[in-house]
């Protein structure tokens, strides 16, 4: 299990599985349940470069951010590692 720990957005930290190059599981730690449980929904059996691709940039609020976003930075961080 990965460890993201957000930044500027409701929930925490992200928590990630990735296998073979497809997300596993996710689960947003706080934040708004219902828009994180839609997300993992999306997200989980897709590649990661998919996942970035679609979820990298949304912003919510003018924070420049979003939970999305942040799962899209937390999936480049792990490509990099």
């Amino acid at each position: 299990m990965e460890i993201y720990k957000t930044s500027g957005v409701c929930s925490s930290e992200i928590h990630f599985e990735v296998k073979d190059g497809y997300i596993e599981n996710v689960e947003f730690i706080r934040g708004c349940p219902g828009n994180a449980l839609g997300v993992v929904a999306l997200v989980k059996g897709l590649p990661i470069e998919e996942v970035i691709n679609k979820l990298k940039g949304i912003d919510c609020r003018n924070r420049g951010t979003s939970c999305p976003d942040q799962l899209a930075r937390a999936l480049e961080a792990y490509i990099k590692a």
